[in-house]
């Protein structure tokens, strides 16, 4: 997926602030913001942290006609060198609670692993499956987060949105659409503020037990610590495979992509479908490297593998 945003006759930075208000920020770098630790900066740059204020953020932005596009954790995405011409908005709306014994309100910009903390101390069962995946909730609903069997619209009961109107809306998971890593909020660019999970009571000594036997088996294959974005290839829906899914990594593994790099980008020595940025890696050096991975695998069994990171700004 690449989204391309331009400012074709932006309003000066004075107007901006005035709209906007002090939070506002220019020329925002936004390596700081992703995993991958690359990136260029964004034009305008604003946090929203509450449904309220994203909605006002939305309207603002479509009265000035100034685009827009959001980001999150960062976990799963690739930002153009270039950086993005227009408005970044990073959705950092907080808050856990515990509603009705066994159900849990997140916000959005909570960290996926906070959520399955909270939820293990308070002995509830559900999120186990999705233990060391990086980024927020709001990413993960967004893409529908899973692993090992598990996917979050397993266990989502209720999202609040701010759809391109910046109306406040309140919707089920049939609404979202969900697919396997992705949802029709990526099309309808509807914004995730909160969600209603729905879980089960369990024994809290158990629930941790797998998720420490879940981080302990990605810590073997994955980068714990390391400028990475996880997975950059979807797995390949096959019925005869465990889960359903032919690992893209499996393919990459067999057309020899392990410790291939270009420039600071290298695919990592445990994992073909990881890409890391071993320090100075560029924006354009992932994409590069990713083409050729792509590439390889497309020749040798004729099947085209789908990005998993999303793409922002111009390549």
């Amino acid at each position: 997926m690449v989204e391309q945003l331009s400012v074709k006759t932006a309003p000066n930075k004075t107007q901006m602030s005035e709209a906007f208000g002090p939070g506002l920020e220019f020329d925002k770098q936004l390596g700081q913001h992703t995993t991958f630790k690359t990136g260029g900066p964004a034009r305008y740059f604003l946090k929203v942290r509450s449904a309220q204020e994203t909605s006002e953020t939305v309207k603002i932005a479509r009265r000035l006609g100034v685009p827009f596009c959001l980001i999150g954790g960062g976990s799963n995405l690739l930002i153009s060198d270039f950086g993005i011409d227009g408005l970044v908005v990073k959705v950092d709306v907080r808050g856990l609670k515990i509603v009705d014994q066994t159900n849990i309100l997140c916000g959005a910009g909570e960290d996926l692993m906070a959520l399955i903390n909270f939820a293990a101390d308070n002995g509830l069962t559900g999120l186990e499956f999705a233990s060391g995946i990086w980024g927020t909730v709001g990413g993960a609903i967004f893409g529908n987060a899973g692993a090992y069997g598990g996917e979050i619209k397993d266990v989502t009961k209720e999202i609040t949105l701010v759809d391109t109107l910046g109306k406040i809306k309140k919707v089920d998971p049939q609404y979202c659409v969900f697919t396997y890593r992705g949802s029709n909020l990526k099309k309808t660019k509807e914004i995730v503020i909160d969600t209603f999970f729905e879980l089960k009571n369990g024994d809290k000594k158990k629930i941790k037990e797998r998720i420490s036997e879940i981080l302990a088996i990605r810590a073997s294959k994955h980068p714990v610590e390391g400028n990475s974005a996880g997975s950059f290839f979807k797995n390949i829906p096959d019925p005869t495979q465990p889960y359903g899914k032919l690992p893209a990594g499996k393919l990459l593994d067999e057309v020899g992509c392990k410790g291939l790099a270009v420039g600071g980008a290298q695919v990592y020595e445990k994992h073909a479908n990881i890409i890391v940025n071993t320090g100075t890696a560029t924006s354009a050096d992932i994409r590069k490297l990713a083409d050729i991975m792509k590439q390889r695998v497309l020749d040798k069994f004729g099947i085209l593998l789908e990005e998993e990171v999303i793409q922002l700004g111009q390549f």
